[in-house]
């Protein structure tokens, strides 16, 4: 609604509908559950792009209030670019950070994925991520959303339109399945012992 494409969830409006994926809106409960994973994490650092700030100051501001929350502080790095990344594992090696929190970011987690993945090893940083391609190719851990089940609901979505409804009438959809990920891979590379309440919730584990 803040970009302007519908009105109301409930009734959009206009002549957009669809399924949103609701991601950005999970960084405080992404927080706690890297928390529990790294329970005597006293500083955490936190990548986000300064090109988005419309779409990184709202999950910061939530970041910073469950930091405070869990009694942590919250290391804000800007990550515009991958000569950028060099210069932020520094950063956050100074300030004694014990994890990393990437915020949701089409840019992060596309062009920078890899090499934040591999940086995060090299440093022995447990990172937090918000999509699982992310944990299928090597990071720790991430609680999102189902994409599929999204994608899902905007298939049948355009079926409904092509029969004749307007997608003014039909609510914007929000997410109702998400999925905790977590790669033991390298949480043993790290040294990092996964809590069994982790493992008991876990949608899926990769070995």
């Amino acid at each position: 609604m803040e970009h302007g494409l519908v009105t109301g969830l409930g009734r959009p409006g206009g002549n957009v509908t669809g399924a949103t994926s609701y991601v950005a809106q999970l960084a405080s409960r992404q927080l706690e559950v890297l928390h529990d994973l790294v329970p005597k994490a006293a500083t955490i650092g936190a990548f986000m792009n300064p090109n988005a700030p419309a779409n990184a100051e709202p999950q910061i501001k939530d970041l910073r209030s469950a930091a405070n929350a869990l009694g942590v502080r919250l290391h804000v790095v800007e990550v515009s670019g991958e000569p950028d990344l060099g210069t932020a594992f520094a950063t956050l090696v100074g300030e004694r950070a014990d994890a990393l929190f990437v915020t949701a970011d089409g840019f992060l987690h596309t062009r920078l994925r890899d090499p934040i993945i591999a940086l995060a090893a090299r440093h022995r940083l447990p990172a937090m991520y918000v999509y699982r391609d992310c944990v299928e190719a090597g990071g720790l851990i991430c609680y999102t959303s189902s994409l599929f089940d999204a994608g899902r609901q905007a298939g049948l979505y355009a079926g409904r339109i092509l029969k004749g409804a307007k997608p003014a009438e039909l609510p914007v959809t929000q997410p109702t399945k998400f999925e905790l990920v977590i790669n033991l891979k390298t949480a043993k590379a790290l040294g990092l012992e996964v809590p069994d309440k982790l493992i008991a919730i876990a949608d899926e584990v990769i070995e």
